[in-house]
Order: structure tokens, then sequence, then C-alpha cells
């Protein structure tokens, strides 16, 4: 056996060994929030800065760099912070080794506050954490609009007027949730999200506006 194998048989009977599971869970899931975060933002970035950002090949570069890095760095952090207080919590309740009811939760408070909460020394947030933590807010409510018509635990205890509600829901969601970013896009668009707010100028507002046929039908500028 060389010694590289018998580096590698070491590592394995560690990593397999029940009693490191729970900090090597946390390591893991470190891994995975970063692996995650690059897959999800760098084609996006990609797409998104090339686009729609003005500046050179190098600047733009830059920006999908940081993004990507960005968003890998707060799963990866996220997923650290969550998992340990997981863990902790588990070994630190009132039944030590048994998770709470309620451990999700303070986990999950703390690791939002911690990664996504703070500020910037400039006082900033990311661009990167408000997309991140906007996605999440959005399948919350949509979540809880579901909990809240299931018969079982909701405020509607009719299955068919459940079921007729989650039928209808949806058209009315998605006529209010249009109308409301139109209206709010054309007379306080200071409040869109810069990223929407580009796309929805791209769409709605450059295409009023050409002088030739090139740019009428190939380019906008």
């Amino acid at each position: 056996m060389s010694k590289v194998e018998a580096i590698q048989k070491a590592l394995e009977k560690i990593i397999l060994d029940p009693k490191y599971a729970g900090i090597l869970g946390v390591l893991k899931g470190a891994r995975n929030g970063a692996v995650y975060g690059a897959k999800v933002r760098f084609p996006h970035a990609l797409v998104m800065i090339f686009m729609f950002r003005s500046g050179t090949v190098q600047e733009k570069l830059q920006l999908i760099f940081r993004a990507t890095r960005t968003h890998a760095q707060n799963l990866a952090k996220y997923a650290t912070v969550y998992k340990l207080t997981m863990l902790l919590l588990k070994h630190m309740g009132s039944e030590p080794g048994k998770e709470g009811p309620y451990d999700t939760f303070f986990a999950g408070l703390l690791g939002g506050y911690l990664v996504f909460g703070r500020r910037s020394k400039k006082g900033h947030i990311s661009s990167v954490s408000k997309q991140i933590v906007i996605f999440v807010f959005a399948r919350v409510i949509l979540a809880a609009a579901k909990l809240s018509i299931e018969p079982r635990m909701g405020i509607i205890k009719s299955d068919d007027l459940s079921k007729r509600i989650s039928h209808d829901a949806w058209p009315v969601f998605a006529a209010l949730s249009w109308g409301s970013v139109m209206w709010l896009f054309r007379w306080h668009p200071e409040t869109v999200q810069s990223g929407l707010r580009s796309s929805m100028d791209y769409i709605y507002v450059q295409s009023d506006h050409w002088d030739s046929l090139r740019n009428f039908l190939v380019y906008n500028k």
C-alpha cells in the first residue's frame, strides 16, 4: 500500500466514524453551500452582467467573479452557522441528543442575522444578499399561504373550500403582483430592485426608442 493510499484509508476511517458525524456534517454543509452558490450565481451573473452592464470585458469579469464569490461565501457561511447551531442546540436542550421543535427556527434566525442581515463597514448590504433573502421570503410567503388553507392546520376547515381557494388564488396573486410591480416601476422606480429595474427598463422603456432599422431589430442603441 502506497503512502497516499494509507492516508486516504486513514481519512476515510475518520469521516466514517459516527462520533465525528456532527462536526463533519457542518464541514460538508459549508462545502455544499459554496458549490451550490457558485453553480447558481455564475451563469446568472454571466448573462445579466454582459447583457445589461456597461464597462470593459475585464470589469465585467471582475463583477461576475465578485458576485459568484459572494453568493458562494454567503451560502457556505450560512450552512456553517445553521448546522453548527443545530448541533449545539441538540446537545444543550432539555433532552440532550434530541432535536427540539424550534431548533431549526432559532438556528435559521441566527444564521440569517449573522450572514444576510448585517451591513458592511460602509453600511451597505450586498445586492446578492438582498436577492437571496427576497428569494427565500417569497417562498416562505407562498408556503405560509398554502398552510393557511390546509384543513388540518389552517384557518380553512372545509376540504372543498380549500381546493377552490387553492385553484383560484394563483391567478389573483399573479395579477396583483404584476399590476403592483408595473405601477411601482412607472411611478417609484427607485424602490424596485436594481436587477429587476434594469430588466424592465430594457423591455418596457427602451422598446419605445429607435432611429433606424438596425436599432429597431438588432440593438436597442
